[in-house]
Parts: structure tokens; C-alpha cells; sequence
């Protein structure tokens, strides 16, 4: 079954980025010229994505404002004959068909994806964790697309991780198939002790689901953090049919700490073709003064 369906989970507190996110939800993080979260739709959609249902929660309005028409702002641009502004902000509202959804309670990834049953209707599906921007020629959900029509499974998206931040992640049993393929057997969310490592690959920010994952969420107990964690769920769909990681290609910015959306901002303006020549120049001054 094609994929055309995704979730973005965006419920998060943003706690690690206060007290900008008081009043600013880190997913509406401006990179340069765009929120972060149009980062990430515009993933979902250059993946072959039509339909994605956002999760938010309470003072995540200003989300759903965003894809959304602005008629006032529309109409000052065209009398201004701004059009190519015009033509940038009428973009954002077509990129798909984008749905909101709050999950009530913060009660962790594994229940904000759980509260998308209804809109998944059976399908499998990609998520595109709202902390994570990837950036990259080909996109990272399409990579993972990719590995479920080859291989049937779910699929995580995996990269290594640096021996001490491996607490901080999940941790993969893997082994290799062939080329950026892995089969995936086992995972611990946040491995306390080295015991509990089963390798440095960690899941970061993508994976394509199957609809049997709901009925294991159901079943999931609070897990790290007194959380349900997706993590939870995932392993034992590991355990028992296995699933496909995808050692995926790109760039990760985690926006959901500060030195994350620094990066970003920093990396993608020496690439925007407006800004990366004089941005690179300041950026040469800046350095020469350190």
C-alpha cells in the first residue's frame, strides 16, 4: 500500500528551550525565513506525503494560524504589488492536506501518535518527530518509504551516536542487510548502563509505522519519564515481526535545545541564495575576531 498519510507530533512543552517557548512553540522557530515546522512538512510532502496530521496541545494555535490562509495580509501584498511575497505566503496553506489535532494530555510520544488512529484508518504511515529538522537532497522520509515498500516492515530512521549520549537516546539491536538497510531486532529507550546498550545506533526523528502499532499502544505502560513511550511499542514489534532501519542521509538539527536551532539558522543561511554570500562574509569577520 502506497504511503500518503503522516503524523507530527508537536505537543512537546519545549522545556529545554525556556523561556523563549513560554509563548513561542519551538516548532515556530523561524530557521532563516521559515519555522521549523514547514522544514518538516515540506520533508513529508517532497516524500510523496498528501495528508499529515499535526498533534499540538494548548497555546499551539498560532501552528494552525500559520498554514492557514491570511486574507488580510494576502490582500496588503497584492496592493502593494508584492507578488512574489504573495505567491511565498498562499504556498504554505497548499503544500498538503494538513489536519490539527490536540492530544489533551502530555502524556508522552507513544500517546501522541496513538491519539492519530482514526486518521490513519488502517494505512501505515510515516512520523516526523516535530523536535527534528533534517535537511538533505534526498529527503529522509522518502528514504524510509522506500525501505517499507522493499521490505514489508516498519522502518526507523537510525543514525550512530557518540558512546556518551547514548543515555540520552534509544539504543538498537541491528544487524546489516545491504547498503543503508539494517534489520532491527530489539531497542531500550534511554539505556541506563553500558549492560544495557545494544548498540550506538539510535532512532532519531523518522520512522514509517504500521497500523498494528496502535493496538500494542494501547497496551503500553508508562515507560522513561512516566511517559508512554513510542519506543516501548516499537520494540515489541521488533521482537516479534522485526522492523527495517534505514541509516538515513541528510542532516539532523535538533530544535528542540538551543544549540540545535543555532545550528540550523546558521548552516542553512550560508545555503539561502539570498543570504549565503554576505552571510558567509560576516560570518568570515565574526571568525577572524575570536
Amino acid at each position: 500500500m502506497k504511503i500518503t498519510k503522516a503524523v507530527i507530533p508537536a505537543a512537546g512543552l519545549g522545556t529545554r528551550v525556556l523561556p523563549a517557548t513560554k509563548s513561542m512553540p519551538k516548532e515556530m522557530y523561524p530557521i532563516v525565513d521559515k519555522p521549523a515546522i514547514q522544514y518538516i512538512v515540506e520533508e513529508a510532502v517532497n516524500s510523496g506525503i498528501t495528508d499529515i496530521l499535526i498533534i499540538t496541545n494548548r497555546g499551539k494555535n498560532i501552528i494552525e494560524d500559520y498554514f492557514d490562509r491570511s486574507p488580510e495580509l494576502e490582500g496588503r501584498l497584492l496592493e502593494d504589488k508584492k507578488e512574489e511575497f504573495y505567491n511565498q505566503v498562499v504556498s504554505v496553506s497548499k503544500l498538503a492536506n494538513i489536519f490539527f489535532l490536540r492530544q489533551k494530555e502530555t502524556k508522552g510520544l507513544g500517546h501522541a501518535v496513538n491519539c492519530a488512529r482514526s486518521f490513519i484508518s488502517g494505512e501505515p504511515f510515516a512520523v516526523l518527530y516535530g523536535d527534528d529538522v533534517i535537511i538533505g537532497e534526498d529527503p529522509a522520509c522518502g528514504q524510509l518509504i522506500r525501505a517499507y515498500e522493499k521490505y514489508g516492515k516498519a522502518v526507523v530512521g537510525i543514525k550512530e551516536v557518540a558512546k556518551e549520549n547514548i543515555h540520552k537516546y534509544s539504543s538498537l539491536k541491528v544487524e546489516h542487510l545491504d547498503g543503508t538497510y539494517y534489520s532491527c531486532t530489539d531497542m531500550v529507550e534511554k539505556p541506563k548502563t553500558e549492560a544495557d546498550v545494544l548498540s550506538y545506533f539510535s532512532i532519531l526523528g523518522r520512522c514509517v509505522l504500521t497500523p498494528d502499532i496502535f493496538d500494542l499502544l494501547d497496551k503500553t505502560t508508562p515507560g522513561v519519564g512516566g511517559e508512554i513511550q513510542l519506543t516501548d511499542a516499537m520494540r515489541v514489534l521488533a521482537q516479534t515481526v522485526g522492523m527495517i532501519g534505514v541509516d538515513f542521509t541528510g542532516k539532523r538539527y535538533d530544535i528542540g535545545n538551543k544549540l540545535g536551532i543555532l545550528e540550523a539558522t546558521v548552516e542553512l543561511a550560508l545555503k539561502h541564495p539570498e543570504l549565503k554570500d554576505d552571510f558567509r562574509a560576516y560570518i568570515k569577520n565574526l571568525a577572524s575576531e575570536l
